[in-house]
Formats: structure tokens, C-alpha cells, sequence
């Protein structure tokens, strides 16, 4: 599964380049995100992946049939995310046992049988909820692909198998027979295993009954092989010494020790008596022979979890902030069309197309879900074509501007992030980044001074952006005086036009409006054009048009609302003295 993806096709090789946090926040994407998801490692995983912007429109198709697929297959996204938590944690498992104990014998791997038929029933179960779902996308195609040649690769099915025969074997050891090899001087020097039983012995005197074997005149044995005559004496923790103490009387027998262990020595069926006087790493040692004995099934079982169970849920864990991040916008989207909000998938544009963008019925989706009421969400229109490629939009103060700048943004974020955006219609060729010039604070204009920090961001913005970028600039250069901020941004439009860069810039600024048909003259295939924000009668309906700029009339609306015209102050009865 190497470079396997579900955020890019597996045979493109698209550069990307990300959104700084500054951006990320001026488009009001962490507000969105901290809707979406109350996880704070969700929220930076969801985030970090609409940052890493590519123009690529293989990519962002790519990614829009997937979270098609997800959305509308609700008992498909369940099932998934449950296998996946289910595999993390055999992961996580898994890494703190290893680190624990590196060497896997076959005590620790009896051990983690069941852990083992956990992550082959999930990579079953995982099978066959994605043979039996519906997929449309090439990316979750793929990805079942994946997964039933895992299946078929690893041979699970025989792997199951043995560790169903092993399973059964271990279940069966009830006893096992040692031997112990003494010298001339009966002096035990080694002790191996004779044989592994599916009985328990007898309880019996075994000290009186070894006495009894060495008094009788036959009772020293021709070769080795158990006759099935001797009896046990089980050592409880009122005689715990009793074995270790008669041997050592009779025959300076030290038992196996904690060190033993770890010795090299252990792993062999017959081994030297180590130093210590417990019996408690009677264990260990069995551990050893046991191993030889089983060596082979052992080392086949240890083999295989190694090359695949433990590689594939490393590649599959990968895999699961992606899926959280799918996941989580489905969820979210599902909840806000139950509520009434209206979401669509996005077309990518042909690189043919005249158009660059064409969007219909969009809204700012971070206004939206902090609305008390989201119907009440004015929706708007608009078009980037080689006739509208520079945006001058003007209006009222809270009429709306920075909410649509904003609002644009998320459109091109949300879509090549494979998310059905805020719309009822988007078609889009995409960006290769996106660039937001807001007001700075006030703490880093300290140096350069305001108009001075705005002037170096923006050069520095216009230098990376080209004519696939999306520019957004929200009241640029409003910070000096009108006319050296009018001679600025006139300059910098045109300079937008030029490279033909898709740009939405709102200010205060009507006369740079009203320039908007001369700067076309100048330019060579892109237009600018006004974009106010309309009002009727002095009300903000918070609805954008290609219209030329207001200015005075809607400032005259407002006066006469409020009754500061000059007629209506010095009026009323006030005789006018002019």
C-alpha cells in the first residue's frame, strides 16, 4: 500500500503549497472546523489538510467522489470508523507489549493470539463491508483493492488455521516431565524436557517415594524413557523449600533463576542449572524448550504477523485521519441539510473553459453556523470569466463585504478539499493558493507602520500568486490618506489584471470602482469590474451585483434616513441664513 491515499490519486504527483494559519483564520476555516469536530486533534488534522492547496483538478475530483461515497453511505462511514478504532488499538497494544519484551517466545505469543484473530476479524470484516457497499469513487475502490489483496497476500485463511491448532494444542498442556542429569557425585548438572502431558500428575509423597526408588535393589533405571510408575507432590507455599531443600541435601541441585531468562542458554531443550534458590522461573524455562519443541510453528506464526498484520496496520492506522477527516464534514453536513442549509458537490472545471468559476446561491458557511437562525442567510452569485477576473466591491459599512470575500474563499477551500460547499451551484477551475490580505494587527505594524507593513505584504503575496491563485484582499490600503491609498490600489489591480490573478478586493474606495471599465482598457484578456452591494431605500440587503459603486447616493439614503442632510438640519422652521 505504499503511497496509497485517500487525498490523492495514486498515480499524480501534484505540487502543493500551504495555506499559512493567518489565511486559514482570515477565511474563518478553524471557526468551521471547531463546528465540525469538538476534537482539538481533529480540528488541526481537518484543518491541516484544506492548508495543502494543489491546482490539480485530477486531485480534487479525486477527492469529491470519495466524500460523495461517504456521505451518502451513513451505515458504510459507522462501520468503517469502528474497524479502524478497533485496529488502532490493537496497534497501540501491540507497540507497548513489544516494547516490554522484544523477544516474542511462546508464552508472549500465546498470549497475543487473540489479538492476532481481532485484527484478522477486522481485516475480514473490513473485506466485506466495502465488497458489499456500493462504491462509486476510485479512491474507495481502490482501497477495497487494497484490502482483498491483503487478504489473499497474507493468507489469512490459513493463518487462521494454525492458530486455531495451536490454540487447541496449548489448551491441552496440563503437566510437563523434566529430567535432571547428575554426575558421579550425584550432583544434578543439567535438566531438560522429557515430555509435555494433557494429564496432571498424581499427588503423592515424592520425597519419600525418591528415597524409596534409590533404597530399592531395581530401583535405579535402565536408560531414560518414564516407566509411568512415579508419582507428584504438589509445593504449595507451606512447603515451598521442601524439593529445593532435599535436593540440595541429597544431590546439590541449585533451581533455575530469574537470570535464566534471559540466558541464550534457556532456549535449548536441555540447559544448566543456574543459580538461586526459587522455583519461580520454573516458567521461563519451560518457556525455552516449549519454543524448541514448537520452533517451527512458532517462527511461521511470529514470520507472518511481522509481515503483515503489524506492516498493514501501520498503513491502515495511517489511513485513519483521512477517513476522520471525510467522516467528520459528512457528519457535519448531514446535521446542517437536516437544519435547512443547502450544500453541493463541486464541478471542476475543463482547463478550456472560459470561465474560471461560476458560483450560484453561495453563503458564508462560518456566519451561517453561528446563526441563530441560518434561513435568515442571504445567498449571492457570481461569475470569474476573462471580463470579471478583478472584483472591485464596495458598500455600506456591515453591509456584507468581508462576509462575501470570506465567503469566496471557503467556496475554493472547501471544494478542493473534496467537501460539498456552501451552495446550491459551484463550478471552479482550482487554485493553486489561495492569498488573503486583512487588516494586520496592530502589534505587527509596529516596524514599518501600517501602510508600510501593507505595502510589503501585498508585494510579497503578488510576487508567489500566478494566474491560477485566488486573491482576497479586505480593505488594502485604507490605512493612509484616500488619495495615496487610491493611487496604491490602482497600481496594484492593475498589476493583478496582468497576470490575470482571480481576485475579489473589497473597500471603501468607490472612485477605484468607478476606474474599473478604465483599467479593462488597459489590460490584455481580463476585465475588472464593480461589485457593490446593493441597498434600497438606505437598507442593506447584504446582495451583491455587477453595478457600478454607489457612493454619494446611498451615503445621500443614509443621510436622509437619519435627518443629517443640510435641508433637513437647518429646515424645519430654521430660517437658512445663505
Amino acid at each position: 500500500m505504499n503511497g496509497f491515499s485517500l487525498l490523492q490519486p495514486a498515480s499524480a504527483e501534484p505540487g502543493y503549497r500551504s495555506l499559512p494559519d493567518s489565511v486559514l483564520h482570515d477565511l474563518g476555516l478553524d471557526s468551521i472546523c471547531a463546528c465540525v469536530t469538538a476534537d482539538a486533534k481533529e480540528q488541526k488534522l481537518i484543518l491541516r489538510t484544506l492548508s495543502q492547496m494543489t491546482a490539480d483538478p485530477r486531485t480534487a475530483a479525486y477527492r469529491q467522489k470519495i466524500f460523495a461515497d461517504i456521505l451518502r453511505l451513513p451505515e458504510f462511514r459507522a462501520r468503517m470508523i469502528a474497524l479502524f478504532d478497533r485496529i488502532g488499538f490493537i496497534r497501540e497494544f501491540d507497540s507497548n507489549h513489544r516494547s516490554r519484551d522484544e523477544m516474542i517466545g511462546l508464552w508472549h505469543l500465546l498470549h497475543r493470539l487473540d489479538e492476532l484473530e481481532q485484527y484478522i476479524q477486522c481485516i475480514e470484516e473490513m473485506r466485506d463491508c466495502l465488497a458489499g457497499t456500493d462504491l462509486q469513487s476510485e479512491g474507495l475502490r481502490c482501497f477495497a483493492e487494497y484490502v482483498e489483496s491483503l487478504w489473499q497476500d497474507a493468507a489469512f485463511d490459513a493463518m487462521k488455521q494454525d492458530i486455531a491448532a495451536l490454540k487447541k494444542q496449548t489448551a491441552d498442556i496440563r503437566s510437563v516431565t523434566l529430567g535432571i542429569n547428575v554426575n558421579e557425585r550425584f550432583e544434578a548438572v543439567s535438566m531438560g524436557l522429557i515430555s509435555v502431558n494433557n494429564k496432571y500428575f498424581k499427588k503423592s509423597g515424592i520425597v519419600r517415594n525418591f528415597a524409596n526408588a534409590i533404597a530399592a535393589g531395581n530401583g535405579i533405571q535402565d536408560g531414560n524413557d518414564w516407566n509411568g510408575d512415579m508419582h507428584f507432590q504438589p509445593v504449595g507455599r507451606e512447603n515451598a523449600g521442601e524439593l529445593t531443600a532435599f535436593l540440595e541435601r541429597q544431590a546439590s541441585f541449585k533451581s533455575i533463576g530469574a537470570a535464566a531468562h534471559a540466558d541464550a542458554a534457556t532456549r535449548e531443550t536441555i540447559v544448566s542449572t543456574a543459580e538461586g534458590d526459587s522455583t519461580r522461573s520454573t516458567t521461563y524455562y519451560l518457556e525455552g524448550v516449549i519454543n524448541r519443541m514448537l520452533d517451527a510453528i512458532v517462527r511461521r506464526l511470529r514470520d507472518t504477523l511481522t509481515r503483515y498484520a503489524n506492516i498493514a496496520i501501520v498503513d491502515l492506522s495511517r489511513l485513519l485521519p483521512e477517513f476522520i477527516y471525510y467522516i467528520r464534514f459528512a457528519e457535519f453536513i448531514e446535521a446542517k441539510r437536516a437544519e435547512g442549509m443547502t450544500f453541493c458537490e463541486a464541478e471542476v472545471l475543463p482547463q478550456d473553459a472560459a470561465c474560471s468559476m461560476q458560483a450560484a446561491g453561495f453563503y458564508n458557511l462560518r456566519l451561517a453556523v453561528n446563526s441563530t437562525d441560518p434561513a435568515q442567510i442571504v445567498c449571492n452569485d457570481l461569475v470569474f470569466d476573462p471580463q470579471h477576473t478583478v472584483y472591485i466591491l464596495t458598500g455600506a459599512n456591515r453591509g456584507g463585504k468581508t462576509t462575501v470575500t470570506q465567503a469566496i474563499g471557503q467556496l475554493f477551500a472547501l471544494a478542493q478539499g473534496g467537501i460539498f460547499v456552501p451552495a446550491a451551484k459551484f463550478a471552479y477551475k482550482p487554485a493553486d493558493c489561495i492569498c488573503t490580505h486583512f487588516p494586520a494587527d496592530e502589534e505587527k505594524t509596529a516596524d514599518l507602520g501600517r501602510l508600510g507593513e501593507e505595502c510589503v505584504r501585498f508585494r510579497e503575496m503578488y510576487m508567489r500568486c500566478t494566474a491560477s491563485s485566488l486573491m482576497l484582499l479586505n480593505e488594502t490600503f485604507s490605512t493612509t490618506s484616500f488619495e495615496e491609498g487610491f493611487y496604491i490600489a490602482r497600481d496594484s489591480v492593475k498589476a493583478l489584471l496582468k497576470k490575470r490573478v482571480r481576485t475579489l478586493y473589497n473597500t471603501h474606495m468607490h472612485k477605484l470602482a468607478a476606474e474599473a471599465a478604465a483599467m479593462t482598457a488597459e489590460a490584455d484578456g481580463a476585465g475588472a469590474a464593480s461589485l457593490t452591494v446593493q441597498s434600497e431605500n438606505g437598507v442593506r440587503s447584504f446582495r451583491i451585483a455587477v453595478a457600478p459603486p454607489e457612493g454619494m447616493s446611498y451615503a445621500r439614503d443614509i443621510a436622509e434616513k437619519y435627518g443629517v442632510t443640510y435641508e433637513m438640519l437647518v429646515g424645519g422652521g430654521v430660517r437658512n441664513e445663505e
